[in-house]
């Protein structure tokens, strides 16, 4: 009996340790993933909460990484290529690749650089989240630049101009 016994509990502690140690190991795991995750809930929503205060207030820089003109491949950005929105003017400090359908009278004027005041300012949420919005500047050579802001900050810019192709950049949004 005694070696029956002693057979039952070694078999009984095999079982135990193969199925309480996987379980164990999960549940601990689970609680981990939660709560880091957590910590970066709190993060994202508070970077979302800023992201559309910066939307609404009409106050924040879109920072271009890269660069895709309509005939030619996506180039990364080396320099800091910006836009800056502030209430009711903005400064645009964008470089330019492409065709254009005339030449600029300004010889210094290879990109989009500029400062003037905007005449149009349209914003629209997205159902997913993020925002268009339409900013027409007082200026003779670009028609509008329309940008999409995802809640997490990341943007996408399209600038449509009067003498040369569009060009789109991808980038994100400080505040």
């Amino acid at each position: 009996m005694v070696l029956h016994s002693t057979t039952f509990k070694n078999g009984y502690m095999r079982i135990v340790k193969k199925v309480f140690k996987p379980v164990l190991l999960a549940v601990f795991c689970a609680a981990i993933f939660n709560y880091s995750s957590y910590g970066q809930d709190k993060k994202q929503s508070a970077k979302d909460a800023a992201v559309a205060d910066a939307v609404n207030s009409k106050k924040f820089t879109f920072i271009a990484q890269t660069a895709s003109p309509m005939s030619g491949g996506i180039r990364h950005l080396t320099s800091e290529y910006t836009l800056k929105v502030s209430g009711d003017s903005v400064i645009s400090d964008l470089p330019y690749f492409g065709r254009a359908y005339s030449a600029p009278m300004d010889p210094g004027a290879g990109g989009f650089n500029f400062a003037t005041t905007v005449t149009d300012y349209q914003v629209k949420t997205r159902k997913k989240g993020g925002w268009d919005i339409s900013i027409k500047p007082d200026h003779r050579d670009v028609q509008l630049f329309s940008l999409s802001i995802s809640s997490g900050g990341s943007a996408s810019l399209r600038v449509t101009s009067n003498n040369r192709q569009s060009i789109s950049f991808s980038g994100y949004m400080k505040e």
